[in-house]
């Protein structure tokens, strides 16, 4: 994105502990903050603002890239307390952003966890992840991985209004067989739905499609979400470029979250997609036996 900037920091830690029950993951980690995928939704946006920065442009542009996250992602996970519980990568930050082609910080944390032999799920945007293929096969071999491509829809006007910075719906489908081509657990998770945009049955019926088509591992859906700061760079990108759902999305957004009626009667349309298109739900990546040896060595260097 033109004007971005990528700055180097040194974190002290990277694990973060989720502790909200029935959340799907207990453990995340972010090699990024920031992003230049620069998705008008992204719920992420705020944490800029923890920096001082503002979560709209600077957001985008000013992109903090974690040097020696992999450094210290070792110190963490070597000691005895370490459980090699799973670690969800992406979730505040997508780490095949472009920065990541320069500094592989991703990549180098990934040679981190197939060390320990400690599970991963991976989600983001990015094509980059086809780089890391024989990582990811190693890690697949020894620990449990799975890889998600969001993609909230395939339509591409929403892609170009709404995900400006990140590669194509089809260049992620693309990126998503080739893992799975390569013996890598990888899905599609339509993600946000979009009210009035990509919540219609044949949009969602189109991405289900576009999934089973390219060999999708499985199938999962969020709908959009709205935090303090997202939702401030958000709704007037509905109110300039759709004044005709701003209303609705006033009605709707009141608070975070959607209402729960509305939420229910996406998802069963996406679930019915799934069931015609044989797609199952994602499963947690999950520790895998094997060899000790390595792991023994990795606790000794």
């Amino acid at each position: 994105m033109s004007g971005a900037e990528v700055q180097e920091i040194h974190c002290k830690t990277m694990l973060n502990r989720i502790d909200v029950p029935g959340f799907p993951f207990k453990w995340t980690l972010n090699p990024y903050r920031g992003c230049r995928h620069a998705c008008r939704y992204c719920y992420a946006r705020p944490t800029h603002e923890f920096l001082g920065l503002g979560a709209g442009r600077e957001f985008e542009q000013r992109v903090f890239a974690k040097i020696n996250a992999p450094e210290v992602l070792r110190s963490e996970i070597r000691k005895p307390k370490w459980m090699r519980e799973p670690i969800a990568i992406g979730t505040a930050s997508d780490p095949y952003e472009p920065a990541e082609s320069q500094y592989g910080i991703t990549r180098q944390i990934l040679g981190v966890l197939r060390d320990f032999l400690n599970p991963v799920s991976i989600t983001t945007k990015g094509v980059l992840v086809r780089r890391d293929v024989d990582v990811l096969k190693e890690l697949s071999h020894e620990a449990g991985v799975q890889v998600a491509f969001s993609v909230g829809s395939i339509d591409e006007q929403v892609w170009k209004e709404t995900e400006p910075g990140a590669p194509s719906p089809k260049a992620r489908l693309e990126a998503m067989k080739f893992l799975v081509d390569n013996g890598i657990n990888a899905g599609v998770s339509i993600a946000p739905i979009l009210p009035g945009l990509s919540d219609s049955r044949e949009s969602i019926d189109a991405v289900a499609e576009a999934a089973s088509n390219h060999g999708a591992q499985f199938l999962s859906a969020n709908l959009l979400f709205l935090k303090p700061g997202s939702k401030e760079w958000f709704m007037p990108f509905i109110r300039e470029s759709h004044p005709r759902l701003a209303a609705g999305y006033s009605q709707l957004y009141r608070t975070t979250y959607a209402p729960r009626d509305y939420t229910l009667s996406v998802l069963k349309v996406v679930d019915e997609a799934r069931l015609r298109w044989g797609l199952p739900v994602p499963k947690p990546p999950r520790l895998l036996p094997g060899p000790q040896m390595q792991l023994e060595l990795a606790l000794t260097a």
